[in-house]
């Protein structure tokens, strides 16, 4: 089993470098770090419907650099800083999984960041043998 690793030099909030990779590959499986509304290693200003939106297309980004689609998320995992933001992130999630919808966990949690979500994942895509 080979074990590949994406986007490994990355910088964060002040230009401080994160120690961790935005998503690993192992055997067909890929686990995607946490990603939350950052854009230029700065969360973006915005409500909970432009965070949630630029948080998914972060996902979406290191899935199709990995050469996955959403149609592989097998698991999600949801922080929400505010439980009131529920059933507006849920309309915007349902938009980019509603026809492919994973498993998940959403909870309410305190941010490490200033941000108002952050979402990690697993995918699967059967290698090539």
């Amino acid at each position: 089993m080979s074990i590949k690793r994406y986007g490994t030099v990355q910088k964060g909030a002040g230009g401080k470098p994160l120690p961790f990779a935005r998503a690993v590959e192992a055997d067909g499986w890929l686990y995607v770090s946490g990603q939350v509304a950052m854009e230029n290693g700065e969360i973006i200003d915005g409500n909970i419907v432009a965070q949630t939106h630029k948080t998914i297309e972060n996902v979406l980004a290191i899935l199709k650099e990995a050469g996955y689609g959403v149609e592989h998320v097998v698991r999600c995992g949801v922080w929400l800083d505010d439980p009131r933001d529920f059933w507006t992130f849920n309309s915007i999630y349902q938009q980019y999984f509603g026809e492919h919808p994973p498993a998940r966990a959403c909870v309410q949690s305190s941010m490490m960041v200033d941000c108002k979500v952050e979402i990690d994942c697993v995918a699967f895509k059967p290698k090539d043998r």
